[in-house]
């Protein structure tokens, strides 16, 4: 399945019209662009449980809406105009999500920890600072960095709390989010193959989250805590 120009076209029509009387005279074009898309991300989750365990259950039930929350928005235009969807990773020892975005200009991939619980941050930083040049080999590992670059995430603008500033782990110990991020360009997303290339980018996370699933399933001794 691949996506079509019109579900693309959709989208630069409606960030023009971004307005609920041109959404519901064109609510027709709107349902073809959605089925369309929901056919690529179910193509995507066949793909990505040939690799992972996804608990997902559907391409449309990976999708968010396409109505946006304004409550406490200062922009109060009613409908997103991308589409982005997001894969859940089954059980408890499997740890990360994966993120799709379309959107013309602006289409890339993502995955990883966008707001860790507390427990389980704390034991991320615990990891990071016990084992911080295995930290650094995984960030530099040729399959992650060539596909992703560096790591991404929100960071603290000092050490967090029971840590020194001056920790050698320091530059790792303020992050609070753990994110990386492949970009597409409008060409390749309206390729036949980009149900492919974005599962092939998908699968190259997995040295980061092979590694995560296991720091967050242990104690620092390396004990089963689930």
């Amino acid at each position: 399945m691949f996506i079509k120009k019109e579900s693309i076209a959709f989208l630069k029509a409606i960030s023009k019209n971004n307005n609920r009387d041109w959404f519901n005279d064109h609510k027709d074009i709107y349902n073809k662009a959605h089925d369309n898309i929901i056919g690529f991300a179910d193509a995507l989750l066949v793909e990505m449980n040939k690799h992972d365990n996804i608990e997902t259950a559907s391409g449309k039930k990976a999708l968010f809406r396409i109505y946006k929350d304004v409550r406490f928005s200062k922009d109060k235009t009613p409908y997103n105009s991308f589409w982005h969807g997001h894969f859940k990773r089954a059980t408890k020892k499997l740890r990360g999500g994966y993120y799709f975005r379309i959107e013309p200009g602006n289409s890339y991939i993502s995955g990883g920890f966008w707001g860790p619980a507390p427990e389980d941050l704390q034991r991320i930083r615990e990891d990071i600072e016990l084992n911080y040049d295995d930290w650094k080999k995984l960030l530099t590992n040729k399959t992650l960095a060539n596909t992703f670059g560096k790591m991404r995430g929100e960071q603290l603008s000092s050490a967090p709390r029971g840590y020194a500033k001056d920790n050698p782990a320091i530059d790792l110990l303020r992050y609070k989010q753990f994110i990386f991020r492949h970009e597409f360009t409008d060409k390749e997303v309206l390729s036949t193959d980009f149900v492919y290339k974005a599962n092939d980018a998908f699968k190259k996370l997995r040295p980061f989250f092979n590694y995560m699933s296991e720091v967050l399933t242990t104690d620092a001794n390396g004990i089963s805590t689930i």
